[in-house]
């Protein structure tokens, strides 16, 4: 087993469980976690700057093996006192008549998808989700993310609502293909839910 296992994990991940079960399992091969840019997930995998990595789809595979792990909701994240909070949840027809704000880290791809009826914004892309919430909570707009980047940049200025017919989106791990060491293996075996006695199978 090597000296250490780098994992990389794109923002709203939370692979805290699957930590702990590692640092109970291999105490003697420390875990550092590194963060990363939707736009950087492939980079760095191929770079070998991680040695597996939690990472938002889509994604080119090509040269990699990935897991999904599991889907999360997209939300609309508007004003606290936006109209849009008296729904429990909103359907894209609910949205016509908004400025649609679709920051330069677009993680659901909503920005190659339909909203009809909705405005684009007379001011550039915020360069990511939390400057585009940032953004909304001065009441110009709204945005689509996933629930976990909604919560990751949670404000009191602002809040969220389920959108039921919006592109989800999947979280998997990820590493190269050809990298398949003991160490991914056994992170794969914790993701998984092997226990520590248990084969491959």
């Amino acid at each position: 087993m090597p000296a250490s296992f780098t994992l990389g994990a794109i923002a709203g991940a939370t692979p805290g469980k699957w930590i702990d079960t590692w640092n109970e399992r291999m105490p003697r091969t420390p875990l550092t976690l590194v963060p990363l840019a939707f736009a950087d997930e492939r980079r760095a995998l191929l770079d070998g700057e991680v040695d597996a990595a939690i990472v938002r789809l889509p994604l080119d595979r090509d040269g990699l093996h990935a897991i999904p792990l599991y889907d999360e909701l997209p939300v609309v994240v508007c004003a606290k006192d936006s109209h849009l909070t008296a729904a429990d949840e909103l359907a894209a027809s609910d949205l016509e008549g908004e400025v649609l704000i679709v920051p330069a880290d677009d993680v659901l791809g909503i920005r190659s998808r339909s909203f009809p009826g909705t405005a684009a914004p007379r001011f550039a892309p915020p360069a990511d989700t939390g400057e585009a919430i940032a953004t909304v909570a001065t009441g110009v707009g709204i945005v689509v993310v996933p629930m976990s980047l909604a919560r990751l940049h949670h404000r009191k200025d602002v809040d969220y609502r389920p959108l039921r017919d919006a592109p989800g989106s999947t979280v998997a791990l990820a590493w190269v293909a050809d990298r398949t060491t003991p160490a991914v293996d056994a992170f794969v075996g914790i993701v998984r839910g092997r226990t520590a006695n248990s084969s491959r199978a």
